[in-house]
């Protein structure tokens, strides 16, 4: 099975952030020396200048008070204590407290989780134009967290948040255009978002901004500039970039084909559960292409993946204990791989199935030509076209379907179109036998077939 590139765009939003940091100071004196020494890592004296200032009211004293009990510096973490001091400081207006509470508000994390109070804090703060109080309002209302879902006011916030800079919000801004969710789908405005976002480091645009050149959707195609982008995101960790990455090097598309290096980003993305990159891992190794072949190394890959219902994977294992390659020989296996693959529409484990009932696996499976015709035309009505072939053969000597040379001929025509050799010779032989009607009638039926639509 060829390798498939991931999708597109992971349809989630990034998730809500907590600031840890220490506010700054405009004047001299004990609010800066306590800055001072908590930079420095001197968390006793600074928590010694800050206390007696947030007991007298400074809401800067009492946010930094509220970073450290948050935090753990110089004291136990207690996020009760930290709500405490950002509740003082946030009805005293600082944005950054109000920020903070309403993120332990959203998250439950400390207090008791209340999205409507996390909305009412995030909205104060942002209305002082705090950007990631922006951002978080934007994620609220587009999925519909204490408020009601509303993608028109996230675009609002995240808009206000990306002209800022902030990279999460221009990130989120680009998949409301690239989804057409509260605006009209536009890829040239999301490109641009993406870009923005990925020029700071932001490896889910980095990956996207990857996925559009690739696609070129909003940008011009490149498959030179797609593999550059899923190379920044890929060596940031994501496994969706290091296995779109891998298929790129190993069909040397937009980079030199090299089975080590493809190796290399599948394993990094299999390591973390990308069942695609396992998958092909499993292929490698099945295959011999970077690595020594090794059945027993492909087969544990193709568990892996198959266990997360990588149809292809299913396929391929069960063709393994088919085979007895890599695992002790079992037809009861292999039998249970191929129908759970071809549950979910998989086209070469519905073509196995079909072969598997045409000749039988002696008391595994009795031979059933019916059967093999059902599985050979559910494969073959998706363009598969070994099952095309079968299917025609099954028409032409009329196993488990009746005898039908313009159902063996249009077959025959579909398959041949898709590179079966043999079906060239045996398309020939059936129109010999057939009269004028029925040829025309067949050729009438190869140009208006279609695929069968799966989900």
């Amino acid at each position: 099975m060829p390798s498939q590139y991931a999708k597109p765009v992971r349809a989630m939003l990034t998730a809500l952030s907590m600031l840890v940091a220490v506010s700054g100071a405009a004047a001299t004196g004990p609010l800066e020396d306590a800055l001072a020494a908590h930079g420095q890592g001197d968390y006793a004296t600074a928590l010694r200048l800050l206390r007696p200032l947030a007991d007298a009211g400074s809401d800067d004293a009492q946010y930094n008070l509220g970073v450290m009990y948050f935090a753990g510096n110089g004291v136990p973490p207690n996020r009760d204590e930290a709500a405490k001091w950002y509740g003082l400081a946030a009805k005293q207006g600082h944005a950054m407290a109000q920020y903070n509470l309403g993120v332990m508000r959203a998250h439950g994390d400390g207090v008791a989780k209340n999205e409507a109070e996390a909305i009412k804090w995030f909205h104060l703060a942002a209305d002082q134009g705090y950007a990631p109080a922006q951002y978080d309002l934007g994620f609220m209302f587009g999925n519909g967290q204490g408020v009601p879902q509303n993608y028109a006011e996230a675009i609002t916030w995240f808009r206000l948040a990306a002209a800022q800079g902030l990279a999460a919000a221009q990130y989120s801004l680009g998949l409301r255009y690239h989804n057409g969710e509260g605006t009209p789908r536009d890829y040239g405005e999301a490109a641009k978002w993406f870009r923005l976002a990925a020029d700071q480091g932001h490896i889910d645009a980095s990956y996207t901004l990857g996925v559009l050149y690739g696609l070129g959707q909003g940008v011009p195609p490149s498959r030179g500039e797609a593999a550059k982008w899923f190379g920044l995101a890929a060596k940031q960790g994501h496994a969706n970039a290091q296995y779109n990455l891998g298929v790129m090097c190993e069909r040397g598309d937009g980079v030199p084909q090299n089975y080590g290096e493809a190796l290399k980003w599948y394993r990094l993305a299999a390591d973390q559960n990308n069942a695609s990159a396992q998958h092909n891992l499993g292929v490698f190794y099945e295959n011999g292409q970077g690595v020594t072949q090794s059945y027993a190394e492909a087969a544990k890959w193709y568990r892996l993946a198959a266990d997360q219902r990588d149809a292809n994977a299913q396929n391929n294992l069960g063709s393994m204990y088919l085979k007895g390659q890599g695992v002790p020989q079992s037809n009861a296996e292999a039998i249970k791989w191929y129908r759970l693959a071809a549950d979910q529409n998989n086209a070469g484990a519905r073509f196995n199935l079909g072969a598997i009932h045409a000749k039988g696996l002696g008391p595994d499976v009795p031979q059933n030509y019916a059967e093999a015709v059902k599985w050979y035309s559910l494969a073959a009505g998706q363009g598969y076209a070994a099952a095309q072939y079968n299917l025609g053969l099954s028409f032409v000597i009329g196993q488990g379907v009746p005898q039908d040379l313009v159902q063996a001929y249009m077959w025959f025509e579909l398959s041949a179109a898709r590179g079966m050799p043999t079906a060239v010779a045996n398309r020939k032989v059936a129109a010999e036998k057939m009269t004028a009607a029925q040829l025309a009638e067949a050729q009438k039926l190869v140009r208006e077939w279609k695929p069968t639509a799966v989900p």
